[in-house]
């Protein structure tokens, strides 16, 4: 159990330091009520474990009134993106107004980029990692695309990966077949997929003797589900395969670092789960890989061993950059696992009822083992066309999600957040029972 004065020291001095220098102060507003040091020792006065917390509705409702989130729509797709609470809001537009007053290259480049350098070194070391292996780009796709289009690949040279991997990323390798004559493998995985050491048995099982690089998702974008990516990494390396890990719905989201997967490159955006500024992501290199990949835009021999090389395009709105230390902050004053234990807490809210509805119609695509998911999950009413029934859902009770319609199945992809009401995973629920069992309206 954490300690709850250990953790009010804590958070009292991080806000309390934020608001010294102005600009990173917490100071915000959230439908019309200031949140400052007070809201900071009221989140850090509740004790408890992260499950214990997870079911605290108290403690949420602050986390809650740290976002200006318009409260007539239920937003369940914060898997797209996620709004950013009022304190990174405030820190963009102050770093955004600071660069337009000075109206100076020196305001940009002078100011603002050097203060980057304190954001990398603190969400290295909240990620286990050395800063000189982190990247700040503009999104996962980008993070990722530099990695599959930096490596060398010849004629006949084979890249990996599923079905179920992100489409701009299995585009990005098959530009790559067109353009360089590669041959892009997929392969199915099962739905949901409940064993570790299965996992990596079909990764294994679908290396040949052309296998150059191996493409996969830590959380798989339309089912939520965790692969062990640790494992999968460990047994490429063994192959001398590197293998290119898709961290876009994990990144923020689990509890963990990316010391612990002990992976090579890895790539997200902090747009999602972190709550950065839209338009951030991370690109993660293990040190002595940086030499070896290209970048996607040119930088200079002096810079090949540099990470900062994976940065080099061109001018940029360092606000963006500089505001990803107030997502930082918000992130630690909530706690990762305490994050974590709250995110599949929602989800099992919502499933397991639908789940346990008489009908009997409901399948989850999404298992409901802590091990292999979290917050993410997509269900299936059997019979329902899962794209009329997002229509209804948003039409009729302004509820947003995702309609998927994929090869192996299709279904609604629901994504809450620590933004997210207990009222609105309930409203959610009622909605989709009534189709249950009155069927979709006319």
């Amino acid at each position: 159990m954490e300690s709850r004065g250990t953790r009010r020291a804590f958070l009292g001095q991080t806000f309390g330091a934020a608001g010294a220098l102005g600009l990173a102060g917490l100071a915000s507003r959230a439908a019309g009520t200031e949140l400052g040091a007070s809201w900071a020792e009221e989140l850090a006065s509740f004790g408890g474990t992260p499950q214990e917390i997870a079911a605290n509705e108290d403690y949420w409702f602050q986390v809650q009134q740290a976002f200006s989130v318009d409260r007539s729509v239920v937003n369940f797709n914060n898997g797209g993106i996620c709004p950013s609470p009022n304190i990174v809001q405030d820190a963009m537009r102050r770093l955004l107004e600071y660069t337009n007053r000075h109206q100076t290259s020196s305001a940009l480049w002078g100011v603002l980029q050097p203060q980057m350098e304190g954001v990398r070194e603190r969400v290295a070391r909240q990620w286990g990692v050395d800063k000189e292996e982190v990247a700040f780009t503009r999104n996962a796709s980008e993070s990722l695309q530099i990695c599959q289009m930096g490596m060398d690949l010849e004629p006949g040279d084979e890249v990996l990966t599923t079905t179920l991997d992100y489409p701009r990323m299995v585009n990005t390798f098959r530009q790559r077949e067109r353009r360089d004559g590669i041959k892009l493998v997929q392969f199915k995985l099962p739905i949901p997929l409940e064993d570790e050491d299965d996992a990596v048995r079909l990764f294994e099982s679908h290396i040949t003797d052309r296998t150059r690089i191996i493409l996969m998702c830590h959380i798989i974008n339309v089912t939520g589900q965790v692969l062990p990516v640790r494992k999968i990494c460990a047994m490429a390396r063994k192959r001398g395969i590197p293998v290119i890990v898709d961290g876009a719905h994990s990144f923020a989201h689990l509890d963990y670092t990316l010391a612990e997967l002990e992976c090579d490159y890895y790539g997200v955006s902090l747009h999602k789960w972190l709550f950065a500024p839209h338009g951030t992501g991370l690109l993660y290199v293990r040190r002595e890989k940086i030499k070896g990949l290209w970048p996607l835009m040119a930088a200079t021999a002096a810079q090949d061993e540099d990470i900062r090389k994976f940065e080099e395009f061109g001018t940029r709105p360092m606000a963006n950059c500089v505001a990803i230390g107030e997502a930082l902050t918000f992130h630690q004053g909530i706690g990762p696992a305490r994050k974590e234990a709250r995110m599949r807490y929602l989800r099992d809210r919502w499933a397991r009822r639908l789940l346990a509805h008489p009908s009997g119609r409901v399948r989850m695509h999404t298992s409901l083992d802590p091990r292999f998911s979290c917050g993410l999950g997509t269900f299936q009413i059997e019979g329902v066309d899962s794209g009329r029934l997002r229509d209804v859902l948003w039409d009729r009770h302004r509820i947003f999600v995702i309609a998927l319609k994929h090869e192996k199945f299709e279904g609604i992809r629901v994504t809450p957040s620590v933004h997210s009401t207990i009222e609105e995973v309930d409203r959610f629920s009622e909605a989709i029972e009534r189709v249950l069992e009155k069927g979709l309206p006319e």
